[in-house]
């Protein structure tokens, strides 16, 4: 995804999410849990408390999966958000030298991209250094 100074957008393209996986483990569990209620023998029932405390914990883990998933994409959001600040700014690597303006940012799985002026591109992460353009 190339970002510009006119559109910024960030897009999780994953094939299937980890709040997914987490439901569909949870859609197993009460399965299993249903199953289990249906075998279980009268006169000497399962304790409903330990049911109910699997339940729970199945639960607080699929939220806290969902949660994860959100802030991870907020993430990304904030840091497409803040590489389109870089356009028109000087940027320098600091391990092979590689100098020019920024014309364009790509947005990859592995991070943001400078394309320069130039057509070269440098990866923005730790070893480059960004000044104003004069």
């Amino acid at each position: 995804m190339i970002v510009n100074s006119s559109t910024v957008s960030a897009t999780a393209t994953s094939p299937m999410s980890d709040a997914k996986k987490a439901s569909l483990d949870y859609d197993a569990f009460l399965k299993l849990l249903l199953a289990q209620l249906k075998a279980q023998d009268p006169t000497d029932p399962v304790d409903q408390s330990q049911t109910l405390a699997q339940l729970a914990s199945f639960s607080n883990v699929e939220q806290t999966i969902k949660l994860n998933d959100k802030l991870n994409m907020l993430i990304g959001q904030m840091g497409a958000s803040q590489s389109v600040q870089l356009i028109g700014r000087r940027i320098e690597s600091l391990a092979d030298g590689t100098v020019g303006t920024v014309a364009a940012v790509e947005i990859t799985d592995g991070g943001a991209v400078a394309v320069l002026e130039d057509g070269k591109r440098l990866s923005i992460s730790g070893g480059v250094r960004v000044s104003s353009n004069e």
